[in-house]
C-alpha cells in the first residue's frame, strides 16, 4: 500500500517536472525535500525524547541510574547488528562524507544513507548514546537531496543543490533555526556557491524548519526562554571564555580522535567491541548521568534558575543544594564527555558531535560564570554565559563561527546575545584554527588526502585525478644514443620533451627540443653528438601518489611546461602544464553552482 502510494507521488513529480522550468522544478524540489528531512527530524526527536522521558520516570522510582546504564548498552549492539545484518558491515559516518561525495563522487550519495542514519542513530543516542542527532540528520537529509535528484535525473549542479537543500533543512528542522540551517549548509558543506542558490536553500530551510515548528512539541527543541540584559561591562569576561571554548575545542578535537582510532585499531569481533565501550561508557553515565543521550534536557536545566536538580537521582543527590559540589560535578562531567562521545562512536554507535559540541559549551559557560561569581571577582549573567559558551564551542569545533552565532541567536528567541557572541565565536575559531587547520570532521579526510576547506583552488584541484592527467605515451630516449634517432622521433611526433631512461627505466635526464634545436639541422653534430650530452636533469619529478595541489606548486617553482612523474621511482610519463589547467577549468565550470 505503501510503496503504490509513493509510486503515485512519483508520478505526480514526474509530471510537474515536464510541466515546470528547471528552475521552478527546482523550487519545488526545495519543499519536497525541506519536507521529508523535517518528517525524519520529527521521527529521530520524538522517539529521542520519548526514551529520556522514560528512563527519567523510572529513575524517578529507583533513585538511581540503573536505566541509564543499561540502555546505551542495549543501544549500541543493537545498532552495531544492524549495520553487520542489514546495511553489509558498513555505515559513513560524519558530515565529512558529505564532502567527499560532493567532490569525487558527483554527488551521489548511496540509496541507504536514507534509512540507515535514522534507524542506527536512533537506536544508539535514542536509548542514551553520548552523542548526537544533527550528524545523522545532515547526512540523511543530504542522501534525500542526491537521491531524489538522481531520481529526476537532474544534473550534477542540481544534485549538489539539493544535498545543501537537505543539509539546511535538516539543521533548521532540528532547532527551529532556518537562518542557522542555510549558514551550516553554506560555511561548513558548500564553500563555493552563488547568491542565486541561496534561493533554495533557504527554501527548503524555511519548509525544514516551519513542519518541524507545527508538529514537534517545544519542549522536545533546543530552546531558551530566559536571557539577561546584556551588559558590556562584561565583554573582558566574555573575551575569556571565548579563550576557553577555544582551548576546550582543541582538548575534545583531539581526544575524541584519541579514543575512537584506539577503538579502530583493535582488531576484535564487531559485538566484543561494542560491548566493551558501551560497558565503559555505563560506568560513565552512572557517575555523570547527564551525559545520557543528547544532553539537551541538562542544558535547558543549566540556564533555569535552579540548575541543582542535575544532581536529583545521583550518587551526589544528597548535596544537591551544595554550590560548590555542583560545579565540580558540571566541570567534572565537561571533562569526561568527550570520552563518553568517543566510546559511544568508537564502539559501533552512530552519532555526531554537534550536540556534544552545545553540551560541552554549556557546561563550560556556566563553570566560568559560576565560578568568578562565587570567588567575588564579578557577578556575572549565569544564564548568558551558558547560552554563549555553546557558540564558542560549536565555532571552534567545526569552523563555524557565522553557523554558531546565528543558531544560538536564533534558539535563544532573539538577538540581544549578537556582541558577546560574536566575540566568543570569532575568538574561539581563531584559537582552534591556530593550532588545528581542519575542523573536527574534516580531519579524517585531510589524513587520507582529501582535505576540503574555505580556499577554492585547494577544494577543487583535491578532487583531480593526477593519474588521469598522466601522459604515459611519450617516447624515450636512452643517453648512450646519438642525436640521430632523436631527430627521428621529432619529425615523426608532436613531443617537444623527451625523457632518458636507462635499461631499468630510471629517469636519468630529459632533453628539450629547444635546448638542441641548433644541433639538429648540422648532420655533423647530430651524428656525433649522444644524449648524455645535451640532455639536463628535470627542474622536478612529480610522483604518482602526490596530490595536484602539489603538482601545480611543482609547475609553479619550476616555471616548467612539462615535467616527468615516476611511478615506484621508475619513470611512468609525463604532465602538461596547459593540460592540468584544461582539466581545473573544467572541474570549475562543473562544481560553480549558480
Amino acid at each position: 500500500m505503501l510503496k503504490k502510494y509513493f509510486r503515485r507521488l512519483e508520478s505526480i513529480i514526474a509530471l510537474a517536472q515536464s510541466l515546470m522550468t528547471p528552475k521552478q522544478f527546482l523550487f519545488l524540489s526545495s519543499v519536497l525535500i525541506g519536507i521529508s528531512c523535517s518528517l525524519a527530524v520529527i521521527v529521530l526527536k520524538t522517539f529521542a525524547h520519548s526514551v529520556f522521558s522514560f528512563a527519567t520516570y523510572i529513575n524517578g522510582i529507583l533513585k538511581l541510574s540503573f536505566i541509564n546504564s543499561i540502555l546505551p548498552i542495549i543501544g549500541i549492539t543493537l545498532t552495531v547488528f544492524v549495520v553487520n545484518k542489514v546495511l553489509n558491515g558498513s555505515i559513513q559516518k560524519g558530515t565529512s562524507q558529505i564532502l567527499y561525495a560532493v567532490a569525487k563522487k558527483a554527488s551521489i550519495i548511496p540509496r541507504k544513507q536514507m534509512y540507515a542514519q535514522i534507524v542506527t542513530s536512533s537506536l544508539t543516542v535514542g536509548l542514551g548514546g553520548s552523542a548526537g542527532l544533527e550528524s545523522p540528520i545532515v547526512i540523511t537529509g543530504a542522501a534525500f537531496g542526491s537521491n531524489y535528484a538522481q531520481n529526476y535525473k537532474m544534473q550534477y549542479k542540481d544534485r549538489t543543490l539539493l544535498i545543501g537543500c537537505g543539509v539546511a533543512a535538516g539543521i533548521a528542522a532540528a532547532f527551529n533555526a532556518p537562518i542557522a540551517g542555510v549558514l551550516f549548509a553554506i560555511e561548513v558543506l558548500l564553500v563555493d556557491v552563488s547568491i542565486s542558490a541561496f534561493t533554495p536553500i533557504m527554501i527548503s530551510a524555511a519548509t525544514g524548519a516551519l513542519v518541524s515548528a507545527i508538529v514537534l512539541d517545544e519542549s522536545i527543541l533546543l530552546s531558551f526562554k530566559k536571557q539577561e540584559t546584556f551588559d558590556y561591562h562584561n565583554i573582558p569576561f566574555y573575551v575569556i571564555l571565548g579563550v576557553l571554548t577555544g582551548l576546550v575545542a582543541i582538548y575534545y578535537s583531539r581526544n575524541f580522535q584519541r579514543v575512537e582510532h584506539y577503538f579502530a585499531k583493535q582488531q576484535i569481533n564487531p559485538y566484543k567491541k561494542a560491548l566493551i565501550g558501551s560497558s565503559l561508557l555505563a560506568l560513565l553515565i552512572f557517575i555523570f548521568p547527564t551525559l545520557f543521550g543528547e544532553g539537551y534536557e541538562s542544558i535547558k536545566t543549566l540556564s533555569e534558575t535552579d540548575p541543582g536538580k542535575l544532581l536529583d537521582n545521583t550518587l551526589f543527590a544528597d548535596f544537591r543544594n551544595n554550590q560548590w559540589v555542583l560545579l565540580l560535578f558540571i566541570g567534572a562531567t565537561m571533562t569526561v564527555k568527550v570520552f563518553a562521545s568517543g566510546l559511544t562512536i568508537g564502539s559501533g554507535g552512530n552519532g555526531g558531535n554537534f550536540a556534544p559540541s552545545l553540551f560541552l559549551g554549556s557546561y563550560l559557560g556556566y563553570f566560568f560564570s559560576k565560578l568568578v561569581s562565587m570567588v567575588g571577582l564579578s557577578k556575572l549573567p549565569i544564564s548568558n554565559f551558558t547560552m554563549v559558551g555553546m557558540a564558542g564551542i560549536l565555532s571552534g569545533l567545526f569552523h563555524a563561527p557565522l553557523t554558531a552565532i546565528f543558531l544560538i541567536a536564533e534558539i535563544t528567541g532573539g538577538y540581544g546575545l549578537m556582541i558577546p557572541l560574536m566575540i566568543v565565536s570569532s575568538i574561539s575559531f581563531a584559537i582552534s584554527k591556530r593550532y588545528e587547520k581542519y575542523s573536527l570532521d574534516v580531519k579524517g579526510l585531510a589524513k587520507k588526502g582529501h582535505a576540503f576547506t574555505s580556499n577554492k583552488d585547494s577544494n577543487i584541484l583535491s578532487t583531480l585525478d593526477i593519474d588521469s592527467i598522466i601522459q604515459c605515451d611519450y617516447l624515450t630516449v636512452h643517453p648512450d644514443e646519438n642525436l640521430t634517432k632523436l631527430v627521428d622521433l621529432i619529425s615523426h611526433s608532436n613531443q617537444v620533451v623527451f625523457a632518458v631512461v636507462n635499461q631499468e627505466k630510471d629517469l636519468v635526464g630529459v632533453v628539450h627540443f629547444n635546448d638542441i634545436r641548433e644541433i639538429i639541422f648540422n648532420s655533423y653534430r647530430v651524428k656525433y653528438t649522444f644524449i648524455r650530452d645535451v640532455m639536463k636533469a628535470p627542474a622536478a619529478t612529480i610522483s604518482t601518489l602526490d596530490s595536484m595541489e602539489i603538482v601545480m606548486r611543482k609547475f609553479e617553482t619550476t616555471k616548467s611546461a612539462f615535467l616527468p612523474v615516476l611511478r615506484d621511482g621508475k619513470y611512468h610519463g609525463f604532465i602538461s602544464k596547459s593540460i592540468a589547467l584544461e582539466a581545473y577549468r573544467t572541474k570549475l565550470r562543473s562544481m560553480t553552482i549558480e
